[in-house]
């Protein structure tokens, strides 16, 4: 086979060996050990604290070796410029360092446009106040702006001024060491119904690959992404590219929300939207080039998706359809073998050099370690160049958010003013586009990211890395039989990932808040999540699309038998299959609805049941992250009281009760006095607005459930639909009036669908799970917490810190679980 390589322009003119040591005093700070990390807070007159707090330095030691990191850990020979290289799974090449071009080259996420007028009218306010301290707070613009697309971030409406900013993003593109070789990677493509592509971040290939295609297809592409926010600022993107309006020829569709039409050519969608599209139409008919992007973070839907494809190129039933798998990490091998020896095309990016600094020790209380870390590279690197901090999880971000943004005034003047930036994927679209905004003149952006930033979304500006070198992931508890998060070390391919980010416009630093020996013992590749995770959802996929034996389906890694068998398990206590193994109408049903199985079945019993206008208040709350916002140990009392004021029905049956007057009293207020209330109650008010919109179109996916239920006939239809009607109906009429709500009912359709999460209550007021006897507490933040006498719980999250909590949690009767489940007292011995 032919060997070309797609390469930028070679860089050596760094040399990162000649860096000296930096010399940091190590901090004597003590860091108290608790299940979960909160920072110091500062108060308004303890700011001089704060200040002497930060300014205790760590100590970096650098990587005596000449390090480049490079986003690929494909080896190979430095190539010529311009030279494409398609290659098999036994070839092995050097590392080069490449470097971008002097021009500005293209994002693959960046929103080049700058409203530069309301950045101007932001911080005017600022500039005129001389006499008092400057502060920065991370504030949305308008609060009413909670749309969840990308579409009101451009000002571009007419055809003349789309067209010319295409022109004038062109002349960007070009730049690209991908575009010069559209030819011969279409070629490529169009050669092989599979393709195998390994891209470099800086390469492109997110962007402009689709591109390319758009001409050479009949049908409509559509190009996966592991998560919303990809999809979605992607998709923004390629449109300006593209000359053409969010929606029209580019458009994009997640969960709960489609930006596009009848005139897509190029969609964008998470991996789920496209599972949901292969249930409904098997064989893709509207399609005719599949891209399943970002491979590497081998989620179980894109597994899922890739064993489908090969199963369906495999039947010869799509002759015509291109797969395209691109990765930004070298999975080649293993992408290849499972498509049968697919071709593999290597792309490059560009990189400088990056420096690699590590801890002498490790850290015990990392959100305390970054905080000091910024601080230290802000001062000691005056020259300009944003921060990129990765940390495990949101709250963790927004602890380090909250803490810079109240110290961040009372710093030396002469360092640039830290701007700290939030990025996670509960974050609106208009909270997570600020990290792409400009900053007036001695001002620094600090982004303080989850490993969203790793491969999904790209900021130009970024010099400068911190890395905690930790991730949270979900995982399955085998003896527990459910999920929880847990706060895990990364793997050495993510912490390249994440270093690499610092390279991508000039030499950069990484900073890892770890020691190299431990970078040394982290795994080489991070587990998928089919290993870790319950597939539950992929067994139900699979079962409706008539698979029956799972043992030997196509699957690209091996789940295990046990991880089916629980699956199977699962989906049978919750009413998917028959004794037969067959899908049941209800499973049908719950393959239909953008939901967990178990909040499906909770949705679709509630129908039954004649509750459904309460319960799809609850599940739409459910289905919104972060609506409960985090409180601080030291408010907690305060907050929760003032949060049993509005759930007095809560306080008696428990969190999901308690949700459901949340919302209601929500929407009794006026839209000001709804944001002061939020406000008060640490309540988000976006987030209750995107209930209300998340339940809009849960009400319209349940009409779609009794529509394409073929076991109905098209009489029993109406007069499911006039049922189901009646229901929504009800609720508008009785709009926020709660006291005649029938409460068993709500929680034995919560019931259903969380039949495992049950525990009966100990004379310690602790409990013992039914399914395992495992021991577990109620969560501080429920409002059920220290109540006496509670026979037993239902619960929908599990949360492990120093104990095992249940969170989310309901009380029940025990006879519940004789009507909903008889089998599961019979089998369970609570006193083991």
């Amino acid at each position: 086979m032919t060997k070309d390589v797609l390469s930028g322009t070679v860089n050596n003119s760094s040399d990162s060996a000649g860096l000296k040591k930096r010399k940091r005093k190590r901090s004597k700070k003590t860091h108290q050990e608790e299940p979960q990390v909160q920072p110091p807070q500062p108060q308004q007159n303890d700011l001089a604290q704060d200040k002497k707090r930060v300014n205790k330095k760590l100590k970096f030691e650098e990587e005596e070796t000449d390090v480049v990191v490079s986003e690929s850990p494909i080896e190979r020979e430095q190539p010529e410029s311009g030279h494409i290289q398609e290659l098999n799974n036994s070839h092995t090449h050097k590392k080069t360092d490449t470097h971008k071009h002097k021009h500005k080259h293209l994002e693959e996420v960046e929103h080049e446009h700058k409203h530069e007028h309301q950045h101007e009218h932001k911080h005017e306010h600022k500039h005129k106040q001389k006499h008092k301290p400057k502060v920065v707070k991370f504030t949305e613009k308008e609060e009413e702006d909670d749309e969840d697309d990308f579409s009101n971030k451009f000002t571009f409406n007419t055809t003349k001024q789309l067209t010319e900013r295409a022109n004038e993003l062109l002349q960007i593109r070009k730049q690209l060491p991908i575009y010069k070789h559209h030819d011969k990677i279409l070629s490529c493509i169009n050669s092989n119904q599979v393709t195998i592509v390994i891209g470099e971040t800086g390469s492109g290939k997110s962007t402009q690959i689709p591109q390319f295609l758009m001409n050479e297809s009949m049908k409509m592409i559509g190009v996966t992404q592991p998560r919303r926010v990809a999809a979605a600022s992607l998709a923004a993107r390629v449109s300006e590219e593209h000359g053409c309006k969010l929606g029209q020829d580019v458009g994009y569709q997640v969960r709960f929300t489609n930006m596009t039409s009848n005139k897509t050519k190029l969609k964008y969608l998470t991996d789920g939207m496209l599972l949901r599209e292969i249930m409904l139409d098997n064989k893709l008919t509207k399609y005719s080039i599949i891209i399943l992007d970002e491979a590497h973070e081998r989620t179980i839907l894109t597994d899922l998706i890739m064993g489908f494809l090969k199963s369906l190129l495999l039947s010869g039933e799509r002759p015509d359809l291109k797969v395209v798998i691109m990765s930004a990490t070298l999975n080649a091998e293993l992408f290849s073998k499972f498509f049968n020896n697919a071709p593999v095309l290597f792309i490059e990016g560009k990189m400088y050099p990056v420096s690699q600094y590590y801890l002498d020790d490790d850290s015990s209380d990392i959100v305390d370690t970054m905080i000091r870390t910024i601080i230290q590279v802000n001062l000691s690197e005056p020259e300009g160049g944003d921060i990129l901090c990765f940390l495990a999880g949101q709250e963790e971000i927004d602890n380090c958010v909250k803490v810079l943004q109240d110290i961040a005034p009372q710093l030396p003047k002469q360092a640039p003013l830290i701007v700290p930036l939030p990025l996670y994927a509960a974050l609106s679209p208009n909270q997570q586009s600020k990290i792409f905004e400009s900053l007036p003149k001695h001002q620094r952006k600090v982004i303080l990211a989850t490993n969203i930033a790793e491969t999904s979304i790209t900021v130009s500006g970024v010099k400068y890395v911190i890395d905690s070198g930790l991730r949270k992931v979900k995982v399955w508890k085998h003896n527990l039989g459910l999920s929880t998060l847990l706060t895990t070390p990364i793997s050495q391919a993510s912490a390249k990932q994440r270093a690499g980010r610092a390279g991508r416009e000039s030499a950069g630093k990484v900073f890892r808040l770890y020691s190299e020996p431990v970078f040394s013992t982290l795994p080489q590749q991070q587990e998928s999540e089919i290993k870790r995770n319950d597939i539950i959802l992929p067994v139900l996929t699979l079962k409706k699309l008539g698979i029956d034996d799972l043992l030997n389906w196509t699957w690209l890694e091996y789940p295990g038998q046990d991880s089916i068998l629980n699956a199977l398990n699962s989906l049978y206590t919750l009413g998917a299959l028959n004794d037969q193994g067959k899908v049941t109408s209800l499973g049908y049903k719950m393959s239909i609805l953008p939901l967990t199985p178990q909040l499906s079945v909770v949705l679709l019993t509630a129908v039954e049941l004649g509750v459904v206008s309460e319960v799809i208040d609850i599940v739409s709350c459910l289905s919104v992250d972060n609506l409960v916002l985090n409180v601080t140990e030291e408010a907690r009392d305060e907050i929760n009281f003032k949060r049993r004021n509005y759930c007095p029905l809560g306080i008696q049956y428990g969190d999901l009760i308690s949700m459901y007057e949340f919302f209601n009293n929500f929407q009794k207020l006026s839209p000001g006095e709804a944001k002061e209330w939020c406000h008060e109650m640490m309540f988000s008010y976006k987030g209750f607005k995107n209930v209300i919109r998340v339940k809009n179109q849960l009400k319209e996916y349940m009409y779609t459930t009794i529509k394409q239920d073929d076991s109905l006939t098209n009489d029993q239809k109406d007069m499911e639909l006039s049922k189901l009607k009646a229901q929504f109906e009800k609720e508008d009429e009785e709009d926020g009036v709660t006291e005649g709500i029938n409460i068993p009912n709500i929680l034995k359709s919560f019931l259903k669908g969380y039949i495992t999460n049950t525990a009966v209550g100990m004379p310690d007021r602790s409990f013992r799970t039914f399914n395992t006897g495992q021991l577990i507490s109620i969560h501080p933040s429920s409002t059920l917490f220290g109540k006496a006498n509670i026979d037993a719980i239902m619960y929908i999250e599990y949360v492990y810190t120093m104990k095992s909590y249940a969170r989310n949690c309901s009380i029940i009767e025990l006879a519940w679980l004789q009507e909903i489940a008889p089998n599961i007292i019979s089998k369970i011995n609570i006193n083991e």
